[in-house]
């Protein structure tokens, strides 16, 4: 009798041993398909293709000539992680929208791409395809000082370069409105001394914790990039990793002392290709007086 019911134990145990092993054998399959799936997700669907967000922007101070001002915003474009087909499509979709103006704040290319003539070359053949009214204004972002000859590329890509710098805009009328761009604080190179006007202000940055600099200036719109918004986001969390410089000011909208800045969330990826809730993007202002 003992021998018969040691025997009936051993099987018990046998029995649930195996559905022990049958279980986490389960986990670990349900484990490696939600990994597959979360590599497919955040390396090619999140990175795939790109939106538009759109804002209107309401100011008082801005000229009535102004009203309805258009502008498009591009941002860390990293070419090399974003190829000339890409590109295309996103020139193709600025110009359906008939911007007055087109804004790039930086990161032409990626620091980690290995720039060749040919791709400087596919750059060029992308963005001079850009069309805008009264003409495109480009600063520097930290990725584009790692290789030379940037402010020749962007101006051979029609964008006017301005390295901690002004232009007037006018539209439609005798007031204008100034424009105002300044160099990479990353890499040491924005100066932010220059004499403004009191005409209405749009400032140019690429990293958007240089923010701070700019809030004693009287400007009634700032837009920046850099961040991409984290590039990973997570449900309930946000940003995921930031970079420096884009620890302080890097969601989308912010406002400080009653002066608006917008980031764009970029168009491209650096170092990782990935990701997530965070889909590649370009803003796209409309200014309307109050």
């Amino acid at each position: 009798m003992r021998s018969k019911e040691t025997e009936e134990i051993n099987e018990e145990e046998q029995t649930l041993d195996n559905s022990k092993k049958s279980k986490i054998k389960k986990i670990i399959i349900i484990f490696l398909i939600f990994m597959t799936l979360s590599f497919i997700y955040v390396r090619f669907i999140a990175t795939s293709g790109f939106i538009v967000k759109e804002y209107g922007v309401y100011s008082e101070k801005l000229p009535e000539n102004f009203n309805g001002f258009k502008i498009a915003h591009l941002s860390d474009i990293h070419f090399g992680t974003v190829g000339k087909k890409k590109l295309d499509k996103i020139v193709e979709e600025v110009n359906k929208m008939k911007p007055d103006i087109i804004v790039f704040t930086g990161d032409l290319y990626d620091e980690y791409t290995n720039l060749t003539d040919e791709m400087k070359q596919n750059i060029i053949d992308s963005l001079t395809k850009l069309e805008s009214k009264l003409g495109n204004y480009a600063v520097s972002g930290n990725h584009d000082y790692s290789h030379e000859g940037y402010k020749e590329l962007i101006e051979a890509c029609n964008f006017t370069y301005l390295e901690n710098e002004s232009k007037f805009i006018y539209y439609n009328g005798s007031d204008p409105i100034e424009i105002v761009g300044y160099a990479s604080l990353m890499e040491n190179k924005a100066d932010y001394s220059a004499e403004l006007s009191q005409y209405y202000k749009i400032g140019l940055i690429h990293e958007g914790d240089a923010f701070d600099n700019l809030l004693d200036k009287d400007f009634n719109l700032v837009l920046a990039g850099h961040s991409h918004g984290g590039q990973v986001r997570l449900p309930f969390i946000g940003a995921f990793i930031l970079p420096p410089y884009g620890k302080k000011y890097y969601n989308e909208y912010y406002n400080v002392n009653n002066i608006p800045l917008y980031i764009s969330y970029g168009l491209g990826e650096t170092k990782y290709k990935v990701r997530a809730f965070n889909k590649p993007s370009f803003n796209f202002y409309r200014l309307y007086t109050k």
